[in-house]
């Protein structure tokens, strides 16, 4: 089975056609992360315009570098949420009408289970069953997963996501749009040790998240140490350190306890924030200890893309699930509504 997979939550255009016979045939991906930094954030309105801009010339473009003819495919997957409402539209609605024309089915993917599902795509892919932690700019959750489509949710953050506090902190930091990875970077100058932020809700049982309190608390030090709302650039970096320091340590404590509650010796690490070096370093040295194994997906599909939503419509598609010809986006859609496959 070959599927055209369409990626349009939020402010990346992503194309790709899966093959299960061939794997994954070609990869398109626009970012207006340009775009959107002029205005130091997503704008909903000129995301959604950009789609309708860049979607059908990349189409056109996975097709060629396929070496197959527009319309050669046996299916159409697109995002159909949770992502920005009028972002959905433009893939979802692109999608369903080359579907119709083309005489194939298509269907709605979630968005959070094209990431979960992204590291398939590697050339030795993790084995069911296994936790996944997605960490993206909009969700953070910890995912019991004892197959494709089978998914329990073990905790998730009860407020900012991991992506989204980096980015907020960094936006507080005075660093330029996209935040989270320029604090990511100077991060790596900073001393250790010099600033010790809270590790929120790791005092007590459970696998929710929390980074509302962390915010806070970097909050105060800026404005402890700022002149004239300036802050020293080693001072800037040891903030930064001490930030990602308390993020990556909170998301390893619960790693550790969601493969302890599930007896599990894999772990799975998706999302955007899944690219951070340090988090990598800290979970292999945490699962090295639980005698466990974590994968994770090449860097270029850790970020939103058309990859991940071909190859989970794929198996969507083998499982039976079909849309109908009305266009259900969901803006808003937990993971564990998603029905087995």
């Amino acid at each position: 089975m070959r599927v055209l997979g369409i990626e349009s939550s939020c402010d990346e255009t992503g194309v790709a056609i899966y093959d299960s016979e061939a794997g994954l045939m070609s990869h398109q991906l626009y970012s207006q992360v340009k775009m959107h930094a002029e205005f130091g954030g997503v704008v909903p309105e000129l995301a959604s315009r950009d789609h309708v801009r860049k979607l059908l010339p990349l189409i056109s473009a996975a097709f060629k570098e396929a070496g197959l003819s527009v319309g050669d495919v046996d299916g159409v997957a697109y995002t159909a949420g949770p992502g920005l409402i009028g972002a959905l539209m433009v893939g979802a609605s692109t999608g369903r009408a080359m579907a119709m024309g083309w005489g194939v089915p298509a269907v709605g993917v979630h968005h959070m289970e094209g990431h979960l599902l992204a590291p398939m795509l590697e050339d030795e892919p993790p084995e069911y069953p296994f936790v996944a932690l997605l960490v993206s700019g909009g969700h953070t959750l910890l995912v019991d997963v004892a197959a494709p489509g089978n998914y329990l949710i073990l905790g998730e953050s009860l407020d900012d996501a991991a992506g989204e506090a980096f980015d907020k902190t960094a936006k507080m930091m005075g660093l330029p749009y996209p935040g989270g990875p320029r604090l990511s970077q100077i991060a790596e100058q900073g001393t250790a040790g010099r600033f010790i932020f809270p590790r929120p809700m790791v005092d007590r049982p459970g696998m929710d998240f929390s980074f509302s309190g962390l915010k806070t608390a970097v909050r105060v030090e800026i404005a402890k140490h700022a002149v004239d709302e300036v802050i020293e650039d080693q001072t800037m970096a040891d903030i930064a350190m001490g930030f990602q320091e308390a993020v990556v340590e909170t998301l390893a404590v619960k790693c550790r306890r969601a493969l302890q509650a599930t007896g599990y010796k894999t772990l799975v690490i998706a999302g955007g924030v899944s690219a951070n070096k340090h988090l990598r370093t800290r979970l292999a040295q945490m699962a090295e200890k639980e005698r466990s194994r974590v994968y994770y997906p090449r860097p270029e599909f850790c970020t939103d893309n058309g990859a991940m939503i071909a190859y989970a419509g794929y198996l969507r598609l083998l499982s039976g699930a079909r849309a109908d010809l009305s266009l259900n986006i969901r803006p808003r859609w937990a993971l564990d509504e998603l029905g087995a496959m």
